[in-house]
């Protein structure tokens, strides 16, 4: 199996593309600790030998050194937590910047600097960071606070790249297209009207149709795999064609 003998540690693994990903892993061998701020999310793991579950809160700092020391061996990391605000430059709020840049990239950089000591001292690791289509590889209408945060990923994800090229740490981003997960569903349902929102988020997918979740999940196997051992740096475009 792809991933046998990988410890692999997953922010957001309760629903949409972390659970995706952390079934996807844990079926190529990995031992996956899947971690959620909602411990309701990770009943579903309940009985898998190979998943291990947390809870975590990817805003709070002292949680997250003290799980990964806990675990101390992590070969991958996937930074899949995050937050979609709808706004423009115009209508956004000091809180929705701060709460964007906290949760979809301060979040990651803390984890990061908590994986780093461990991943090097072992002479290696991946870490893959969950960036989006709405970022500096496109704007998207009322994404302004989300896509600013996704385009930091994409930076801090080349900086972190860059850094350690050279000490076995490899690190990428995932830049999905629309996915059909429950933070989709709960954004659609919060519309006017719910079904002619569903309809204006296909019709931006050149495909005609939404991502699965599980679509998603075997970038995030090859990453965390050693099939991706030269590669780093990139930000990885999954998105039905709205980059073409």
């Amino acid at each position: 199996m792809r991933l046998a003998n990988h410890t692999v540690l997953v922010t957001a693994a309760g629903q949409g593309i972390g659970h995706a990903a952390v079934m996807a892993m844990a079926a190529e061998g990995a031992t996956v600790w899947a971690t959620d701020v909602k411990p309701e999310l990770l009943k579903s793991f309940e009985g898998h030998a190979r998943i291990h579950t947390a809870v975590l809160d990817v805003l709070d700092k002292p949680a997250i050194h003290a799980l990964v020391k806990r675990i101390d061996k992590i070969d991958a990391v996937f930074n899949c937590a995050g937050h979609v605000h709808s706004n423009t430059a115009l209508d956004a709020t000091d809180e929705d910047w701060d709460f964007a840049m906290n949760l979809n990239a301060r979040s990651q950089f803390w984890m990061i600097q908590a994986v780093l000591p461990h991943m090097l001292a072992q002479g290696g690791g991946s870490i893959i960071n969950m960036a989006s289509v709405a970022s500096s590889i496109k704007g998207l209408p009322n994404r302004f606070v989300y896509g600013v945060s996704k385009a930091a990923v994409i930076g801090l994800t080349k900086a972190v790249a860059a850094d350690y090229v050279g000490q076995g740490i490899r690190c990428n981003a995932i830049c999905p297209g629309t996915v059909d997960t429950p933070s989709l569903q709960d954004r659609i349902n919060s519309q006017a009207d719910p079904v002619q929102a569903r309809k204006n988020f296909i019709a931006r997918q050149p495909m005609g149709r939404l991502a699965q979740a599980h679509e998603i999940a075997p970038i995030v196997v090859f990453l965390a795999s050693d099939e991706s051992r030269f590669i780093t740096g990139n930000a990885y475009s999954i998105d039905g064609g709205m980059t073409i």
